[in-house]
């Protein structure tokens, strides 16, 4: 086929994929081994973990690398199906849809636009330093590589937990074409296309597409007919290598992507009031959700307040553009430049407490007007929802290194490394259904809040691997880094003018003059200037304010080779990542006040080995993490929201454990993975208010997110025929034990002792929860299963496959949460299927 009809081909497919495109829920993939349909022998995969190619078994590092083939047959498409496929590697959902990554009990439950993950997503090696940036980067790759422990040397801050790099596919030597069609459970259709091969002898170019179009899986379970969680997207990449010469390679990257998919809403299941004696009936008496995955809830229309529709959506965009320069000074000396710019922005509407309005309408008698504004906004089931959430990120990230040859015994490399980003997000909280909307607080209904950040990074590494002799190599290297941070926080009064007045009236309780804000004035008050200040606790101020700090991030070790086949290694590292400010909506300056940068000092030691003529693979490791400062989303008491979500620094915690994988091809044509992890954390030093407000001490309670147990299983079965097709059978077992969703969870009891059951006589201080529900922040072990029939054609031309994830519909939970005065939480996919066919030429 000529390369200008090819166009036509890929084009015709990308077209098929933005129409109708939808994603396979993708079958689960093990550690460190690529898909091999043609060899009885595990392939072993080229990894860049050390910033250059190598085999994985040869990294003195915990690496999964999953190649570009397994990705492709299992339906790998996003953050989520990577981490069922990861041993250590966890995965929630945020009532943003902003990925919250957990690997090996290191994350951050965060979800706000302006901070930074512990866990980083790069793309080629090129940062996505935010984690909603790293929605749509899984397709058209190469493989993907997930490095385990602090990555702060070679990858920089923010890597506590670790760091995953997509390597998207590049440009062929020669023509090709491929794409593959999916259809699946809730009316889902994924297209995905790309079109590679050289225009020149200098010149190659790679464009890839890939869509995604299903309808909405959760039913509301008040609102017969109703759904809500349907996805749309489409994201491109476009891919142009230059080799002008032997010693020179230029790499030109396009990425793009839209999103305009429903944000999933929670299931509502307790109500545990701020203000008991106030809690809105509508709200008390809202029926629970029946007991299976899809039913939930959420608000719809328009807030007379604001004017503003509430239902869940988005529109989201990314435009990312890198420039790779290698270039080589000598045979044995490379200079390397990356440089990457990123434009994000959102428009966004959520729902966060899974309630949709009373059904039928409660009796319920608005407050008085005010400001000519009347309470009323109760029927919309406004207890706590973003809408709406608007933002941009803009960033740039400029790095240069130098290395010597991959080949020399003493490997290193040096460079200079500079970021500079800035964040923006409007949100606007309505919680018109809330106690709070009460007499006593002016009937508020409605608060928004305004933040800004602008990053300045800077940072300088070298690292270093020398090879005393053929068994032994030391292993050295260290990151100075540089960071600012510059806030302007307004947490301003909007809507109807009742914020603004209680806020002007509240000095006044403490004999301090009357504050002079009118509607869309900033009204936290201002208690960071001395008391003798004319603006002391006064609303009107803008929240301004620079975080500086600096580290060394550093690691150390030995690799002993005792032959071949076999690696031992051994590791200590330190890494940091970088303070931030909170998006929330205070009362008070203080409450905008930045945690600062945490740190980890992990050790580690493990094995890789390829053994019965690498017909199986077996690598495993053990490791301690002690950790400082440890940022984690906690709560704080506010004296007029009561309690809200706020970034907290945990003086001191650990996480120890230990892993293990195993790759086995017992028979021909039988490929067996297994693999499990073994956690265990604990805070040793902190105390706080928990979800609902107790100040207790949390020594000895476990990390958020962190199951002592996790551990998969697959199989696989190809029978190859005469004819060269081979028929496939594959099985995915993946299970986790419990773990907890918030701080103490474990010993948070969804209703008060001594509060009793609700009745006529203690209505208004009544406390409601899902029967048999006794601790909401446990979120209970589960097992899935998912299932895999396929038949590729000889030559692999083309592919057809049915599958199944969680067959046997299982009801999970991903996290739980409380907003305001309800606790709710997310459940995880029902049973979904389908038919994919593809086709390479």
């Amino acid at each position: 086929m000529k390369f200008g009809c090819k166009w036509t081909v890929l084009l015709g497919s990308a077209w098929l994929a933005l129409g109708v495109s939808a994603t396979a829920r993708g079958q689960q993939a093990a550690p460190a081994v690529s898909s091999d349909t043609g060899s009885n022998q595990i392939t072993e995969i080229v990894v860049t973990a050390n910033k250059r190619e190598e085999s994985v078994n040869k990294v003195g590092a915990t690496v999964t690398a999953i190649s570009g083939d397994a990705l492709q047959e299992r339906h790998i498409v996003s953050l989520q199906d990577l981490a069922s496929s990861v041993p250590g590697l966890s995965y929630s959902q945020s009532g943003t849809s902003t990925p919250i990554l957990t690997l090996r009990g290191v994350g951050f439950n965060e979800s706000t636009l302006g901070v930074y993950p512990a866990v980083t997503v790069y793309v080629d090696e090129v940062p996505l330093p935010f984690p909603v940036l790293t929605l749509h980067s899984a397709f058209d790759l190469q493989r993907v590589e997930v490095l385990k422990g602090p990555q702060g040397t070679l990858f920089g801050e923010n890597s506590t937990g670790g760091a995953i790099n997509y390597i998207a596919a590049k440009p062929s030597k020669t023509e090709e074409s491929g794409g593959s069609i999916t259809f699946g459970r809730f009316n889902e259709v994924m297209g995905d296309a790309y079109l590679s091969g050289p225009l020149s002898d200098t010149l190659g170019m790679r464009l890839a597409v890939t869509a995604l179009n299903q309808d909405g899986w959760q039913q509301s379970y008040t609102r017969p007919g109703d759904t809500n969680g349907k996805q749309a997207y489409f994201a491109g990449r476009w891919t142009t290598l230059w080799t002008p010469s032997e010693r020179a390679r230029f790499t030109f990257t396009l990425n793009g992507w839209h999103d305009g998919s429903q944000p999933l809403a929670p299931q509502f299941i307790a109500v545990r009031p701020q203000q008991p004696a106030l809690v809105h009936p509508d709200v008390l008496n809202y029926p629970f959700p029946p007991d299976n995955n899809r039913a939930a809830d959420w608000s719809v229309g328009i807030n007379p307040t604001t004017g503003f529709n509430v239902a869940p959506s988005s529109d989201r965009n990314l435009y990312q553009a890198i420039v790779r320069a290698d270039i080589d000074l000598t045979p044995s000396l490379t200079l390397t430049s990356l440089t990457s710019f990123s434009y994000f922005n959102q428009k966004l509407s959520s729902d966060q407490d899974g309630i949709g309005g009373p059904q039928p309408p409660i009796n319920y008698t608005p407050g008085p007007t005010i400001l000519g504004n009347a309470d009323h906004t109760q029927n919309l089931g406004l207890e706590a929802n973003l809408s709406p959430d608007n933002g941009a990120v803009h960033s740039f990230n400029q790095e240069v290194r130098l290395a010597n040859s991959a080949k020399s015994a003493d490997r290193w490399v040096v460079g200079v490394n500079f970021e500079k980003s800035t964040t923006f997000e409007d949100q606007t909280l309505n919680f018109g259904d809330n106690s709070t909307d009460s007499p006593g607080f002016l009937y508020i209904n409605t608060t928004g809040t305004r933040n800004e950040e602008k990053f300045t990074n800077v940072a300088v590494f070298a690292n270093n691997e020398y090879d005393i002799n053929s068994q032994w190599t030391l292993k050295a290297g260290a990151r100075y880094t540089s960071t600012k941070d510059e806030a302007t926080i307004c947490n301003y009064a909007n809507g109807d003018g009742n914020v603004a007045l209680l806020f002007d009236v509240i000095p006044t309780l403490v004999k301090l003059p009357l504050g002079g804000i009118g509607p869309g004035g900033c009204y936290a008050l201002n208690n960071l200037v001395p008391t003798t200040s004319p603006h002391y606790f006064q609303p009107g101020d803008v929240y301004r304010n620079t975080l500086k700090e600096h580290n060394v991030s550093w690691r150390v070790g030995p690799d002993f080779h005792v032959n071949d086949n076999v690696l031992l290694y051994a590791n200590a590292s330190r890494g940091y990542k970088a303070g931030s400010f909170p998006t929330l909506a205070g009362s008070t300056f203080s409450e905008n006040n930045p945690v600062t940068q945490e740190s980890v000092t992990a050790y580690e030691f493990g094995m890789k080995s390829s053994l019965l003529d690498r017909r199986m693979q077996f690598n495993a490791a053990a490791f301690y993490y002690d950790y400082k400062d440890k940022q984690i989303r906690g709560k704080l008491v506010d004296p007029i929201f009561n309690i809200l979500d706020v970034l907290i620094n945990v003086p001191k915690s650990r996480v120890y454990g230990a892993e293990g994988d195993l790759t086995i091809k017992p028979v021909d044509n039988l490929t067996v993975q297994a693999a499990v992890t073994f956690l265990k954390s604990e805070i040793t030093n902190y105390t706080g208010p928990t979800v609902y407000g107790e100040t207790v001490n949390f020594a000895g309670t476990p990390l958020p997110f962190t199951p002592r147990w996790v551990g998969s299983f697959d199989a696989e079965y190809r029978l190859p025929l005469s004819s060269g097709a081979k028929p496939f059978v594959g099985v995915t077992v993946t299970s986790q034990s419990s773990a907890i969703s918030q701080l103490g969870g474990e010993n948070i009891a969804a209703i008060p002792a001594g509060a009793g059951t609700c009745g006529a006589a203690n209505l208004p201080a009544c406390y409601k929860a899902l029967p048999g529900l006794t601790r909401p922040f446990v979120l209970p072990g589960y097992s899935l299963v998912d299932l895999r029939l396929g038949y590729e054609a000889p030559s692999g031309r083309w592919t057809a496959m049915l599958w199944g994830k969680n067959v046997l519909n299982k009801y999970y939970f991903t996290t739980a949460n409380q907003y305001l005065d309800v606790t709710s939480r997310y459940a995880g996919l029902p049973a979904t299927y389908g038919l994919s066919v593809s086709f390479r030429q």
